[in-house]
């Protein structure tokens, strides 16, 4: 599948945006999931939060192994490219891949600190709202 969204840019926007759903409402998810005092006997706080960052985090894994994948995959082209321009330095249609494939991989690139702003983000609202429910080992 990776290899496949990684050539076609918009599609591979595509997909880290509906990866990014939970992300995106998280304030929602937190709300719908961590009762009101009136709802706490009816509700385990703690479990609803324990799930939920349970995926938050498989979230942030997949997309970020996504985004690495396809940055190995687009310099592995540039580097191929740039072989091919060096054998045949007038070839128009090399230097217009290769410039097309260096600027997607510094789009990509550009997804990471994205992708890192979005996890801060997240964390945040996250430890907000659940920190009295609970706490996960690994932060």
């Amino acid at each position: 599948m990776i290899s496949m969204i990684c050539p076609d840019f918009l599609e591979f926007q595509d997909i880290l945006k509906k990866m990014r759903i939970l992300d995106d409402k998280i304030v929602y998810s937190l709300n719908t999931s961590i009762p009101t005092e009136s709802f706490q006997s009816k509700i385990d706080a703690s479990a609803a939060c324990q799930d939920l960052y349970v995926q938050i985090q498989k979230g942030h894994s997949d997309r970020e192994n996504i985004i690495k994948n396809c940055i190995v995959a687009t310099a592995e082209s540039v580097k191929k490219l740039k072989l091919a321009k060096e054998e045949r330095p007038n070839d128009f249609d090399i230097l217009k891949n290769l410039k097309g494939e260096q600027k997607k991989l510094r789009l990509l690139q550009t997804e990471l600190s994205v992708e890192e702003v979005i996890r801060d983000k997240t964390t945040k609202v996250f430890v907000e709202k659940c920190r009295a429910y609970y706490k996960p080992q690994d932060s």
